[in-house]
């Protein structure tokens, strides 16, 4: 059987010029591979028969070549361990075709930004637990590519999941699995548009991603008036759908009002209208009752989201819908005609939350964040009396009212000590029907246990 370098574990791209021979050509070409940082120090080059077998060419040509280069002290040569880019190698250098290296951005020492869970507690030991039996008992069509709506397994796993922890009212034939919230949020508004849908009512406070998502859409965002009680569900009029945090408001931390509830679904069932419900952080409850998911009053008017990324990292990329039984097809048709997920993560998922192993992480997870919240309330409070420590009573954030005029000075000192933190205005929508207020929105469950204690020092130190 013919043996390419390609089998032998070892890939590499060459064009070998004519000019001055196949020797010369070779060696030429190695040698700017190198000079051009294509092969870095270290990489190992497959063997003379292997890269004369797949150029077609003599071996002692390959030989001799790579012969040529080891004395220049390009390559290196031991017996038992190949040939090698050498150690020393010239650096690229400009006109060679070398890509400038990119300065990355200085970063700071503690992040408070809120959104992001400790993902060093991320549970390695048993996800990888359930990844392995997840895969030993997948069925080989798995791997295929596989129904948009998601692996039936993780579909009927959330299916009971969020009827017992969030009163979700559903089954897997409504379930949707996307790639996280912004994926989710792009399917509903390509369906929205399909449907005739021109506005979609937003919150006074939130994130200018989706609402740039829905503009992209050729959706109106118009902001909804804010209050003590939460967002004034009452001037829906007009829009054909409305995105709200309920159980949670991000960021300014209030639940809607019941009355704010009944209302929005009743102006759902009246006019036709959707109600879309970002149920981000609805886990995390530490000093009330968990606010059951507004789609459990009305799932026929409800479109739910959900996701993996505060509760487990947001990099598992992992979402879900659930659905009003009238669009989950136009919903998995707008997703497209291919699962679109990562099977392998799916499939981990599903095994998670069946064995229990979701359930002990989020509770061990609630514990900590409830540590962190008391010990930021404590301190704010001893270190600076004149802030009011708000929007706690859940969630993974804090939002620290602060005296008139003074939000852009901390945040700027925040910078200047290293810090990375939002004020309250930075998810303020452009046309906000609410009061501005000076305000930190604090992500206490940002930083890992190791650096919590340095994070918190350096927040205390620049409030007023």
């Amino acid at each position: 059987m013919e043996e390419s370098w390609a089998t032998l574990g070892v890939d590499l791209h060459l064009e070998p010029t004519g000019a001055g021979g196949l020797r010369r050509g070779l060696t030429d070409a190695l040698r700017d591979a190198v000079r051009t940082g294509r092969l870095a120090p270290g990489t190992r080059l497959p063997s003379s028969r292997s890269l004369a077998t797949d150029l077609g060419i003599a071996r002692n040509t390959v030989a001799e070549a790579y012969a040529d280069l080891v004395a220049e002290g390009w390559l290196t040569a031991r017996q038992g361990s190949g040939t090698r880019v050498a150690a020393g190698a010239p650096a690229p250098f400009p006109g060679t075709g070398a890509s400038p290296r990119r300065r990355e951005p200085e970063r700071p020492a503690h992040s408070l930004l809120p959104g992001i869970p400790d993902l060093a507690a991320f549970p390695r030991t048993e996800w990888l637990k359930a990844a392995r039996r997840a895969l030993a008992a997948a069925p080989y069509d798995a791997l295929g590519y596989g129904d948009p709506r998601g692996r039936p397994e993780l579909r009927a796993a959330l299916a009971g999941y969020l009827a017992r922890v969030r009163g979700v009212r559903t089954d897997p034939e409504t379930v949707l699995i996307t790639s996280g919230f912004t994926h989710a949020l792009r399917i509903t508004a390509a369906m929205l548009g399909a449907r005739g849908v021109r506005t979609v009512a937003v919150e006074s406070y939130g994130l200018d991603t989706y609402w740039g998502l829905l503009r992209q859409a050729g959706l109106a965002t118009p902001a909804l008036p804010f209050d003590e009680h939460g967002t004034d569900t009452g001037g829906l009029h007009g829009a054909g759908a409305v995105l709200l945090t309920p159980a949670h408001q991000f960021p300014m931390g209030t639940p809607l009002h019941p009355d704010r509830r009944a209302a929005v679904v009743d102006w759902a069932r009246r006019t036709g209208g959707l109600v879309l419900e970002d149920d981000y952080d609805g886990e995390f409850r530490y000093d009330r009752q968990p606010v059951g998911a507004l789609q459990g009053l009305a799932p026929d008017r409800v479109v739910y989201f959900g996701t993996a990324s505060k509760s487990l990292a947001p990099g598992l990329r992992l979402g879900w819908m659930v659905l009003p039984p009238s669009l989950a097809e136009a919903a998995a048709a707008a997703k497209g005609g291919t699962d679109t997920v990562g099977v392998l993560e799916q499939l981990t998922l599903a095994e998670f939350i069946t064995s229990g192993a979701y359930d002990r992480h989020v509770r061990s997870c609630r514990l900590r964040y409830r540590r962190r919240r008391d010990a930021l309330a404590a301190s704010v409070s001893a270190r600076a009396p004149e802030v009011t420590v708000t929007g706690i009573a859940a969630g993974l954030h804090a939002v620290l009212l602060l005296p008139p005029g003074m939000e852009r000075s901390v945040v700027q000192a925040a910078a200047w000590q290293g810090l990375a933190l939002h004020g309250l205005s930075f998810h303020r929508h452009p046309q906000a029907v609410a009061e501005p207020l000076d305000a930190l929105v604090v992500g206490y469950a940002t930083p890992p246990d190791s650096a919590w204690a340095g994070a918190l020092e350096a927040l205390c130190r620049v409030l007023p």
